[in-house]
């Protein structure tokens, strides 16, 4: 792990914004991972309420989609995905209303949270639709229903990318209610120790963690800010000093990892009947005079936050969504948020250079920074050649695509990029 610039200073401390209601969403039938939600419980034509309940799949392994506006249901189409490229999405017309149905928004009682089973819990957090927020999007409900014991809880407050501050923002103006869903995460995994992890750059956001959790055994670790330590296996080991075994998960050695994002959206499904129709995203960047942390619609066009947070100073050369590390270029602003989305970055001609790639010197510093115990170099030459069987001996599949080893090469090989079409020639 290596100290890389962090460019948190566009919106450090700002408080969270809530968006405009959208005149219109895009919201995509796969924001998760899993299968897609082919299960329509709505049609074209169909007047929809905020929360409501859009699709759901014949599977284990997803999580459903709701409405993130009230309005017309005007198209069920291919559209820009900022994942995927392109994917099925539900079209809604706002009809400026944003009603939602009568059962959601009203807080439950703490007589009526303490009744709640492990189960029942597990059962609301799938039925909002909840997904880990901090970029994986792996389904929550699945996540808290690990097939092995778990004794030690981690919340993941390192946010080690740069640029990204929605996290920290959060916790400042939600300590105590992610408190809360903290609460509800150790009653579902029965865990017996609760470590919340942050690292060292954010002073006023570990003040308000001290304040929520004083009364409580829970055990603030405060890590130097290193890249890229926000990793569920990078933080077991900085935390616990245990490693992850190769193929395995960390519920394999008794963790369980949770973004504190994700846990917020735990607290606001149990205690409101909330489903995950919005999220805290972080739109930034120097082309940018108002850059914001924003609370937006999911399926909202990128274009719509961009906008809420100019004029632009120039047009941008490269939008990026997530972080700069391991985040996605898009080739269109009208792609939508989604879930997993939790940064919008905007470079100019300069920021989005793209360096000559060089010959390989042998020089080992892919090898040395990645904290993943990889061999890059290796795994790029046998993408090159196509030799698939070999790139898989040499760890493919682990690749966390960090995104560190392009970082730190000097011959500016796109090093990721070939690990990456390596795990999808070796898992098509």
């Amino acid at each position: 792990m290596v100290r890389i610039t962090e460019n948190k200073f566009h919106t450090e401390g700002k408080a969270i914004k809530n968006m405009p209601l959208p005149s219109t969403v895009y919201i995509p039938l796969i924001q998760h991972v899993g299968k897609i939600c082919d299960r329509l419980e709505i049609k074209t034509g169909d007047d929809v309420l905020k929360g409501q309940l859009l699709a759901t799949a014949e599977a284990k392994i997803y999580s459903p989609i709701h409405a993130s506006i009230s309005g017309e249901v005007t198209a069920i189409q291919d559209w820009p995905h900022p994942v995927l490229g392109q994917a099925k999405a539900v079209v809604i017309e706002s009809d400026g209303q944003d009603k939602s149905p009568s059962h959601q928004g009203f807080t439950k009682s703490p007589e009526e949270i303490k009744k709640l089973s492990g189960e029942e819990i597990r059962d609301i957090v799938f039925k909002a639709g909840v997904v880990g927020l901090g970029g994986a999007a792996f389904p929550t409900h699945v996540k808290l229903n690990p097939p092995k014991p778990i004794h030690t809880l981690i919340i993941n407050i390192a946010e080690c990318e740069p640029y990204l501050t929605g996290d920290s923002q959060l916790v400042l103006e939600k300590a105590n209610e992610i408190l809360q869903g903290i609460q509800l995460v150790v009653r579902c995994l029965n865990a017996k120790q609760v470590y919340i992890a942050i690292e060292d750059n954010k002073p006023e956001v570990i003040k308000a963690l001290q304040d929520a959790i004083h009364n409580t055994q829970y055990a603030i670790r405060i890590l130097k800010s290193r890249y890229p330590q926000g990793g569920e296996k990078q933080l077991i080991k900085k935390i616990l000093n245990v490693e992850v075994p190769r193929g395995k998960l960390p519920f394999d050695i008794g963790v369980n990892v949770q973004n504190v994002a994700t846990v917020y959206a735990i607290y606001e499904a149990v205690y409101k009947n909330k489903p995950l129709y919005e999220r805290v995203v972080t739109v930034t960047g120097s082309l940018l005079t108002h850059p914001k942390n924003v609370l937006a619609r999911i399926g909202a066009p990128i274009k719509q936050l961009i906008d809420f947070c100019g004029p632009l100073k120039e047009e941008p050369a490269k939008i990026i969504l997530g972080g700069p590390m391991m985040g996605i270029t898009q080739y269109t602003d009208m792609a939508p948020v989604i879930k997993c989305t939790t940064g919008i970055i905007l470079f100019n001609h300069k920021e989005a250079e793209i360096m000559e790639e060089k010959v390989c010197i042998r020089c080992g510093g892919c090898v040395r920074e990645c904290p993943a115990g990889l061999m890059p170099c290796m795994i790029n030459l046998t993408s090159e050649k196509e030799l698939w069987a070999e790139a898989k001996t040499y760890g493919a599949l682990d690749c966390i695509e960090c995104g560190l080893c392009n970082y730190v090469c000097p011959a500016n090989r796109n090093l990721v990029q070939s690990i990456k079409k390596a795990k999808r020639e070796i898992i098509p």
